[in-house]
């Protein structure tokens, strides 16, 4: 029962993380985030996310519409919370779930600046991650597979 616990109380942050409301207290700069990257991150994602064995992290604004899209935070996710919720729960690759929460702040601190979505000088904490608006926030849609239930189509979909 309390591993079944365990795995709810993870889905839930990924459930509610759009508009970031159940973010946990914590806070981490731009300067910290680049710290921990390259000890935690670059050696998979390249020492300034431009991918290696591990997905890019920058760039690719304005080739979603292109037959070449490049699919990074940057260019193609929505909202600034699910970037936090995917480094807490699955980075690094090694040790997932290993990174404080500051940490994890700072991270997504590092990667938001690096795609200029975030002063180098600024410090993330909830209030501040969930005000990012992200570049393709309005063009985001959902799964729209008949099978895939999302949460904006819960009835009469």
């Amino acid at each position: 029962m309390a591993r079944r616990e365990s795995y709810l109380a993870a889905f839930a942050l990924l459930a509610l993380a759009a508009d970031g409301d159940n973010l946990p207290p914590g806070s981490g700069s731009v300067s910290h985030g680049r710290e921990v990257f390259d000890q935690q991150c670059a050696a998979c994602h390249g020492a300034k996310g431009e991918g290696g064995v591990g997905d890019r992290l920058v760039g690719g604004q304005g080739t979603l519409a292109t037959s070449k899209p490049v699919k990074t935070v940057g260019s193609y996710w929505p909202y600034g919370p699910t970037l936090f919720d995917y480094i807490r729960r699955a980075m690094p690759q090694n040790a997932p779930q290993s990174l404080s929460n500051d940490d994890v702040y700072a991270v997504s601190a590092y990667i938001l600046d690096l795609n200029g979505l975030l002063p180098a000088d600024a410090t993330l904490d909830a209030k501040t991650l969930s005000a990012i608006k992200m570049p393709n926030r309005s063009m985001f849609v959902g799964d729209p597979r008949p099978d895939v239930k999302s949460p904006e189509c819960m009835t009469g979909c």
